[in-house]
């Protein structure tokens, strides 16, 4: 049987369905948010910094991203 993992990466199509935005402002919203945390280009965002730049509860996101 295997288990079922929770992802804790986010990436630019995730953006766009969790706020209805496009694509391309998926990629802005994750190029600033590893601005803010000071994240190198090839580090990942996580779903909890994405929910603290944009103020979002991250049980939330996790439903939607199932």
């Amino acid at each position: 049987m295997y288990a079922i993992m929770d992802r804790i990466c986010i990436y630019p199509k995730d953006v766009q369905l969790i706020t209805g935005k496009s694509e391309r402002w998926g990629r802005e919203i994750i190029k600033k948010i590893k601005e803010k945390f000071n994240k190198e280009d090839h580090q990942l965002v996580t779903i909890d910094e994405l929910c603290s730049y944009l103020g979002i509860e991250p049980d939330v996101v996790r439903k939607i991203l199932r």
